[in-house]
């Protein structure tokens, strides 16, 4: 198994959940807002700290567990997607899951 995580522009969100989604195989997401900044620009100096204190950016970060063989689709569908050919467009990338399992209860048992 694969995670699959993403920091991509709000905007990019609905139409990117519309892709995935279409996906025969996409096993569902987690969406959390989050905020970031891009490394700093050496060719541009900040000009006070109030500046260097408050230039994060809104983003929205995606969380996807899915099997090996969906990984990749779903990992290319994002790039394809997410993009808008600007820097902080976001990221993208794939870790290994070593293990997972869907918590739910499928038949009624004793209570505890």
């Amino acid at each position: 198994m694969k995670e699959i995580k993403a920091i991509i522009r709000p905007n990019k969100l609905a139409s990117l959940r519309d892709a995935l989604v279409a996906l025969h195989e996409f096993p569902g997401m987690t969406v959390s807002k989050v905020e970031g900044c891009s490394a700093p620009n050496r060719h541009l100096a900040h000009h006070n700290i109030k500046e260097q204190l408050t230039d994060y950016t809104p983003k929205v970060r995606i969380e996807i567990v899915a099997p090996d063989e969906v990984a990749q689709l779903i990992f290319h569908r994002i790039t394809e997607v997410a993009q808008t050919g600007h820097f902080g467009d976001g990221l993208v990338w794939i870790t290994e899951v070593e293990q997972a399992a869907f918590i739910f209860k499928t038949t009624p048992g004793p209570a505890t």
